[in-house]
């Protein structure tokens, strides 16, 4: 047995057994779980939430599957490229729905697009802790939490009240566009969610499902990853200095923040029963930073490029992965009734809060948006 394998390392094996290469996933003893389930389906105690983002438990997955602990290398690693490759997509659906006269706001398909593989995936939570357990917490937490993004969305919403794109509207129409934006990016999230858990549903008794893979296998995705996540320093150095702001940048800073949110939700969440303070703390930090980040755009690096190259980066990359709304909407569909709009109420009340602190002084009084004094490399 692979020393991986042992018990009292991070990752344990109760036992093992031959079995064939390939097997039909509907031959599972135990039903799939919906991502109202996802907190060990327990929904008055917000604390169980917990179980979101880590890898699938010894009570999660059969007795012969390997179990790997929040924090073991093979978590940690996988998702550093699951961090970078969430990052591009985000930027790249960003970057295809941003046009003139689009009907549907640009961050709507980036929330759904993460939203819907997050419901596919935390259905499949227990197939995919059978397989690899690393892989689940690379998909949710590193993959669909660096592609949607709370922070943005908060910006974006403080955007729309304060019209900051100079539309000719009365101020009624500023707030019909902040609610508009509130609204339909909580009901979009939520759906989608509950969209990519209904296909896991269809798919599933057709799926096959693979034996987990060896030592060696799982030995050089652990060194893979490390290389991946390390190719993005030569990237933003060596590639077109046009790339930078656009994503080599962000790259750079994508893992970092997806392993503040792992942490902060694997120490903080257990915490509160009311609602997940991991999770409520993470969308609130990136709010406040990435409002931070966006006045010193236009008051603190001056005109040098780099300098804003990084702080792009850190903007679309940091607090783009460190900020979720596919975890955020799974944990609302667990909490349920007056606890669940008690967790979106005070998350989104305090990231609006955050906006006007720090970015309405800037913006109303010294006409931060209509200054800008930091120039990205192009």
């Amino acid at each position: 047995m692979d020393s991986s394998a042992n018990p009292g390392s991070s990752a344990t094996q109760v036992n093992s057994s031959p079995g064939h290469d390939l097997e039909k996933a509907g031959e599972f003893e135990e039903p799939l779980r919906s991502p109202d389930e996802a907190g060990s389906g327990i929904i008055e105690d917000a604390r169980s939430l917990a179980s979101v983002s880590m890898p699938p438990s010894e009570k999660e997955v059969k007795p012969t599957s390997v179990v790997y602990s929040p924090f073991s290398l093979q978590v940690i690693t996988l998702l550093m490229p699951a961090s970078v490759l969430g990052t591009l997509t985000r930027l790249g659906i960003l970057a295809l729905c941003n046009y003139d006269g689009n009907d549907i706001f640009p961050l709507a398909w980036v929330q759904a697009t993460g939203c819907f593989v997050m419901g596919f995936a935390v259905t499949l939570k227990d197939p995919l802790g059978d397989f690899y357990g690393p892989l689940y917490t690379a998909i949710t937490t590193g993959f669909c939490g660096s592609v949607t993004t709370f922070s943005s969305w908060q910006i974006d919403v403080f955007s729309a009240w304060a019209n900051t794109g100079h539309f000719h509207r009365a101020w009624i129409r500023d707030v019909v566009d902040g609610l508009g934006r509130s609204v339909f990016t909580i009901a979009i999230s939520l759906s989608s969610v509950a969209l990519g858990s209904h296909l896991a549903r269809v798919l599933f008794p057709n799926m096959p499902r693979w034996r987990p893979p060896p030592p060696f296998i799982r030995h050089f995705l652990v060194v893979f990853s490390v290389v991946i996540y390390a190719l993005t320093i030569p990237f933003f150095v060596r590639l077109n200095h046009s790339w930078r702001p656009k994503a080599t940048a962000a790259l750079m800073f994508s893992f970092p923040g997806t392993l503040t949110r792992y942490t902060l939700a694997w120490a903080l969440t257990p915490r509160l029963k009311i609602m997940p303070l991991g999770t409520l703390t993470a969308n609130s930090v990136a709010t406040g930073l990435l409002a931070g980040f966006h006045a010193l755009q236009a008051t603190g690096p001056g005109s040098h490029p780099v300098s804003c190259d990084i702080l792009q980066g850190l903007i679309d990359g940091y607090c783009g992965c460190l900020s979720t709304i596919s975890t955020f909407a799974v944990e609302i569909r667990s909490l349920k009734g007056k606890r669940a709009w008690l967790y979106v109420g005070t998350s989104w009340i305090i990231g609006q809060l955050l906006c006007l602190v720090i970015l309405g002084p800037s913006w109303w009084h010294a006409k931060l948006n209509e200054t800008p004094t930091c120039t990205t490399t192009s």
